[in-house]
């Protein structure tokens, strides 16, 4: 006798998994997908991802897909997405009444209910996917309920909402290695304009900022890769795809410094000749050993992303941040001697927030700018995030968040105007402040060097009164299109 299965078992049909990514304006990989569909066993499922960024009729490749699926995943961020995450939903079911529609990510993690409310949502996952989805689709599969599958909350048959317990973080490493094979790598590459590859090691944040809603979705938890297979799997990736660099996409990458220097010291040892770019709270910088600085140099590190949110230490200490302006200047001063660049994100218009701390954001900003011209200091308005601590506060105090799905899309969390918070007065300062703050920094044209300096001469006096170069300056460079 044999061992050999029957033909009829060997080559039985995968059930399909569609997962889909809303359209957006930046062309990251769709890692949230590309996590949960990696999960899923192969030789059970197959995973098909569609990403409305990358197609020109993605009603027609979602309604291609739909035939046969046992289920379709919506990944779905808190803002414009939301738009095309209902669009796509709404098709889904018109397409198939009775398929099971998931929505995972940020938004359903933190509205898990409220999304439930509209008739095209039937799941929704919280926080951590893997795990979840992964049950979600073994049941739906075997045709079992729902009732009882940690981490997700689903509406039941006769219309009731039932929130499942959550389910704890778990360790990164017990996961399958990211499937890059589901997505069209090149693709993203030539949508970026560089070979740039998309990674994250690590889940969580283990800080306690107010204005963030990691707290409320991951609990403070972290969990991350360990560092020999991080270097491995990316020199395995290296050997595929050919990128130069890695854009690590960890909410807090240096936040175990032992992980990162045995990190950079594999990437060193294989001989992987690439850049890469990542997050660091300036506590962080201040606490990593000079050597750990130097080796990630070595290793290829490139760029820096440092939220330094304010400029006020009494605002700093106000929404939790937990660092310190001195500490910024320190971590600066590491970045500068070992030429890695930049990006240092700043917001005003915390509610309550004074004319003083305002300027002393400004001031901050520009000292920062100021110090290389690979230093980039962009200033984004507070916007309620939901989850955190101060929209907390907000609402108990009278302040009204969206209340639809359609209003939460409306909802843009860089353009647009600030909040309630902010005086006509106060807008135009910080307005004006932008504007002068890039003119005079930014790597420009000869044709714009005057400009440039009566741009530093302003932000120097806060001198923003009569801005004729605002128009100047459009006529002599054209403006950037945005990626």
């Amino acid at each position: 006798m044999t061992d050999t299965p029957p033909a009829a078992v060997r080559h039985a049909p995968r059930a399909k998994v569609v997962l889909y990514n809303p359209r957006a304006v930046f062309f990251t990989m769709p890692l949230a997908l590309l996590a949960i569909g990696s999960e899923l066993d192969p030789d059970l499922y197959e995973v098909v991802i569609i990403d409305g960024r990358l197609e020109s009729d993605p009603e027609g490749a979602v309604r291609a897909q739909l035939p046969g699926a046992l289920c379709f995943g919506v990944t779905v961020l808190t803002g414009a997405p939301i738009s095309d995450a209902l669009r796509m939903s709404r098709l889904a079911k018109r397409v198939r009444p009775e398929l099971p529609v998931v929505w995972g990510g940020w938004h359903p993690s933190m509205f898990a209910r409220e999304c439930l409310l509209e008739p095209c949502v039937d799941v929704t996952v919280r926080g951590q996917g893997e795990e979840t989805f992964t049950e979600i689709v073994q049941r739906l599969a075997a045709g079992r309920t729902l009732e009882g599958c940690l981490g997700c909350t689903v509406r039941l048959a006769d219309g009731s909402i039932l929130e499942n317990p959550p389910r704890p973080l778990a360790p990164v490493e017990k996961f399958r290695a990211h499937d890059y094979g589901l997505i069209p790598v090149e693709r993203y590459f030539e949508l970026k304009g560089k070979r740039q590859l998309d990674y994250i090691s690590s889940q969580g944040c283990n800080f306690r900022c107010a204005f963030c809603s990691d707290p409320f979705v991951y609990g403070r938890k972290w969990v991350g890769l360990e560092p020999t297979r991080m270097a491995l799997r990316l020199k395995e990736l290296w050997e595929r795809y050919r990128f130069d660099d890695v854009n690590f996409q960890d909410e807090t990458f240096f936040t175990r410094a032992a992980r990162i220097q045995a990190f950079a010291q594999r990437v060193v040892d294989s001989g992987l000749r690439i850049t890469w770019a990542a997050t660091m709270r300036a506590d962080q910088g201040v606490r990593l050993p000079e050597e750990v600085w130097a080796l990630c140099k070595q290793s290829g590190l490139r760029r820096l992303l440092v939220g330094v949110e304010s400029g006020s230490d009494d605002m700093l200490k106000r929404i939790r941040k937990d660092i310190r302006i001195e500490q910024v200047f320190q971590t600066v001063a590491k970045m500068l001697h070992h030429r890695i660049a930049g990006h240092f994100p700043f917001i005003v218009g915390f509610p309550d927030e004074n004319d003083a701390s305002i300027r002393a954001t400004l001031d901050c900003a520009r000292r920062l700018r100021a110090l290389s011209p690979d230093f980039l200091t962009p200033i984004y308005y507070f916007k309620p995030y939901p989850g955190s601590e101060l929209v907390r506060e907000a609402v108990a105090r009278g302040f009204h968040l969206p209340e639809t799905l359609e209003a939460w899309s409306e909802f843009d969390y860089v353009a647009g105007l600030p909040g309630p918070w902010v005086s006509a007065r106060q807008f135009t300062l910080v307005e004006r402040f932008k504007f002068f703050q890039e003119l005079g920094w930014k790597r420009a044209p000869r044709a714009a060097r005057m400009l440039q300096r009566l741009a530093r001469y302003r932000c120097a006096r806060d001198q923003y009164r009569w801005p004729v170069e605002m128009l100047l300056r459009r006529w002599l460079v054209p403006a950037e299109q945005l990626s």
